[in-house]
């Protein structure tokens, strides 16, 4: 009789075939190993992605526009709002992608929510009800009007707008949490469609303090 295997098969990270970085277009993969010296891991989006790497590029395009950008860039050249944080689009991401009950999205964002945030319960806490988080009501009103962005769109209408500019945020500002839901709408769902696997260095990233440097 054969004993039992002392360690359980690995998941795929995606029911498609993931490339090898080595076997990647060069700037795929430059954009990986940059990825992999900061943060010490290759997040599978990007390998599960990288299986058209037409359509990886063209997300990863529209991706950076929204979230690496400077916090209110374009609202602060026009002398009104203050724009979104890096931490308060994190919010966007995780609470809508609980909403369209993506895995990968709530885990991956969730943790880099933490991090900005220095706040290891607010994911958790965003991803079952952004009504009850320990947040602003400003950040409330921009979860308000991006869940109905995720879930009822075409309900959208001038009343939003003029709710979320009482707690000033400029017409600019709305566009981004629109246009960030709407994009991890797409993200959320390509996730599920491959079964997309968050990587396991998420699950404690910002939870935990990191031990003193030597």
């Amino acid at each position: 009789m054969t004993a039992p295997s002392s360690t359980a098969a690995v998941p795929p990270i995606s029911r498609y075939p993931v490339p090898e970085l080595h076997d990647l277009p060069e700037d795929l993969r430059a954009r990986m190993l940059e990825v992999q010296q900061k943060a010490g891991f290759v997040p599978n989006v990007f390998l599960a992605l990288a299986h058209r790497p037409a359509e990886w590029r063209a997300f990863m395009a529209y991706h950076d526009a929204l979230l690496l950008k400077d916090s209110g860039s374009l609202t602060n050249q026009e002398g009104s709002g203050r724009g979104l944080t890096k931490g308060e689009r994190e919010m966007i991401i995780v609470a809508t992608s609980a909403a369209n009950h993506c895995l990968y999205c709530v885990v991956a964002h969730g943790a880099i929510l933490r991090v900005y945030e220095k706040k290891p319960l607010l994911a958790d806490q965003l991803a079952v009800n952004h009504r009850k988080a320990d947040i602003t009501p400003r950040q409330r009103a921009m979860l308000d009007f991006a869940m109905k962005v995720c879930t009822a769109s075409h309900t959208v209408d001038e009343a939003d707008f003029e709710a979320l500019r009482g707690h000033g945020f400029d017409d600019e500002d709305i566009w981004d949490i629109g246009a960030i839901t709407a994009f991890f709408g797409l993200s959320n769902r390509m996730a599920n469609l491959t079964a997309m696997r968050p990587n396991d260095e998420f699950f404690l990233m910002g939870r935990v303090p990191r031990p003193p440097k030597a």
